[in-house]
């Protein structure tokens, strides 16, 4: 007993991800037990489901930088067993041979960065590092940046991003899981070590910036992709960044909270891609009317403020909760828009009530995760400095220019955009030894 409590401690935060990872788990194993019938790899399948859910449990429980160690490593390497699934199949196997060599860098940093926060404290308890270690010292800087760069790693931030899109040649539960459980790490090793990570601004500035680089590419890649499969990846890439930017902002359980709506969602998007990939595409006529973008841009004012008052925040903030409230109004305007383009009399009021709705449930979700986390101390919050400002200006500026942006169907496009287009859409693509160009080439 001794043993075992030197070794696990189970708070909230363990909870939550528990729950998270346990209830998708148990939708991938329902799914899969349709979607794999017949397969001959089906046994082996469900053998390395529960290893892997083992292997998180474990590590989201551990309070020993071993035992965190290794059952972090040791779930990757079972998600890149399921990755390949049938060895056979050259493409998943390259798939997972790049997932192994990210997660490969990954370990090296976290392993380096457990040993010297060791050195510095003696401790091999996570609770007592967090409590001994030298505030502000070179070896605990450094031990910071290692922590940083595994976490960036694990959820696939910009450059550490190809793995994930060079991933979906592995069955559809194996991406499920992959994208609302594993990829998430990165935001639990940020949450189980905020207290030394949030000691340097400038590692919270870097996670800031890295985290808006990568949310501004995978949104924008998204957008390119005529791959549902594709276009989810970018998907993830974007929420894993947005997530990152919550955490460089000191807010550590909205990052969470941010976390388990995104594991949700992107579990059932996975789901349902192949019902996605059959389903006809509906013109919204974009860019809106005048009328309907205002409408829109009323109806994001009413999902801010009800954010702002269920979660308990000013709706006009100076500090770094002001970015909460930002991705309120924009979440909320977007989600109005199809409703307040309806033309019957009644779209504005129910786009009213839908955003207010909507707004003050993201506003509840993320009060009650601050309120469970509240023991652990991990809420930072930042005061508004040049470089978040610059950020929130650059976020509203490409949504609006996405959204509302006229342009006259007419005039061709400029050759430089064309030629930035070509770029960027190539850069998007998955690894080409990762991609399977015909289905022959899947042995059953």
């Amino acid at each position: 007993m001794t043993l075992l409590k030197s070794l696990f401690y189970i708070d909230h935060l363990s909870i939550i991800m528990m729950l998270l990872v346990g209830f998708v788990a148990a939708c991938v194993a329902s799914f899969s037990s349709r979607y794999l019938q017949g397969d001959r790899k089906k046994p082996a399948f469900y053998g390395y489901l529960v290893m892997l859910i083992l292997s998180v449990f474990t590590m989201v429980c551990a309070d020993n930088i071993i035992l965190l160690y290794i059952s972090w490593a040791m779930s990757n390497g079972v998600l890149t067993r399921l990755m390949i699934h049938k060895r056979e199949w050259r493409a998943a196997l390259h798939s997972s041979r790049m997932a192994l060599g990210n997660f490969a860098i990954g370990l090296i940093c976290a392993g380096f960065a457990f040993a010297l926060l060791y050195y510095d404290t003696q401790q091999t308890s996570i609770r007592a590092i967090i409590i001994e270690a030298s505030h502000e010292s070179s070896v605990s800087l450094i031990s910071a940046v290692l922590l940083l760069l595994a976490a960036m790693t694990q959820s696939a931030l910009f450059p550490f991003h190809r793995w994930l899109l060079s991933s979906l040649n592995s069955p559809t539960p194996v991406s499920a899981i992959m994208h609302a459980g594993l990829v998430n790490g990165g935001g639990f090793l940020f949450a189980r070590f905020a207290p030394i990570l949030a000691e340097y601004t400038m590692i919270l500035h870097v996670m800031f910036i890295m985290g808006l680089v990568t949310a501004l590419l995978g949104t924008l890649w998204k957008l390119m992709q005529s791959d549902v499969k594709r276009m989810l990846a970018c998907s993830t890439m974007g929420q894993m960044g947005f997530m990152v930017v919550q955490c460089g902002l000191g807010l550590f359980p909205a990052a969470i909270a941010h976390l388990c709506w995104h594991g949700l969602f992107k579990a059932y998007l996975f789901f349902a891609s192949g019902s996605a990939a059959q389903e006809k595409r509906l013109d919204l006529h974009y860019p809106p009317s005048f009328m309907h973008s205002v409408s829109a841009l009323i109806c994001g004012l009413c999902g801010a403020a009800a954010f702002a008052y269920v979660s308990g925040k000013s709706l006009i903030a100076t500090d770094t909760t002001l970015f909460l409230t930002l991705i309120a109004f924009v979440t909320s305007a977007q989600f109005a828009l199809p409703l307040v383009r309806n033309a019957h009399h009644v779209a504005l009021p129910l786009a009213l009530l839908g955003t207010t709705l909507a707004g003050a449930a993201y506003g509840c979700s993320v009060h009650m995760i601050e309120q469970l986390l509240e023991p652990m101390h991990i809420s930072y919050v930042q005061p508004l400095n040049i470089l978040h400002i610059i950020g929130f200006l650059v976020l509203a500026f490409a949504w609006s220019m996405l959204t509302f942006r006229r342009r006259d169907g007419n005039m061709p496009y400029p050759q430089w955009m064309m030629k930035h287009y070509v770029k960027m859409l190539n850069a998007s693509q998955p690894h080409p030894l990762t991609v399977t160009a015909h289905r022959n080439h899947y042995q059953y």
